[in-house]
């Protein structure tokens, strides 16, 4: 059943055409040879936060601008590859779901859990909007 649940939540992202990176080499190839700006969605089974998460990404990856990349990692099962999107961002604590931003191969900014717990998928959204109107140039 867990499995099943896993898969349902990972499939509410990847329909949407976000990339899935599921070892630490799929992570290193991505984080560390694309030019431009990465946005990295740590997806988790956190019942509260995760639906928030989940929705925001979607409404957000509808906006004019977008990153050259948008790739997810799944803490709770992908953990190895997880741990490896964690080391690129410099200086901030695990933290799942969360959004991070990486341009060049370095850390820009970061949307924590405790930026999405209590809030809803429009405000989160707006949030990353935000940072990609700041980070991104890739127009639709």
């Amino acid at each position: 059943m867990y499995d099943i649940l896993v898969q349902q939540m990972k499939d509410e992202v990847l329909r949407h055409g976000v990339r899935e990176l599921r070892t630490p080499a799929e992570v290193d190839r991505v984080l560390q040879d694309t030019t431009g700006t990465v946005l990295v969605f740590v997806n988790s089974v956190c019942g509260c936060a995760g639906s928030i998460a989940r929705p925001a990404l979607r409404l957000a990856i509808q906006h004019r601008t977008q990153p050259d990349l948008v790739v997810t990692v799944f803490a709770s099962t992908d953990h190895e590859a997880t741990a490896r999107a964690r080391e690129y961002f410099t200086n901030q604590p695990p933290s799942s779901p969360s959004f991070a931003f990486i341009r060049d191969g370095k850390f820009v900014e970061m949307i924590h859990r405790s930026d999405i717990e209590r809030s809803t998928p429009v405000n989160v959204a707006q949030k990353i909007v935000s940072l990609i109107d700041e980070h991104c140039t890739k127009g639709r």
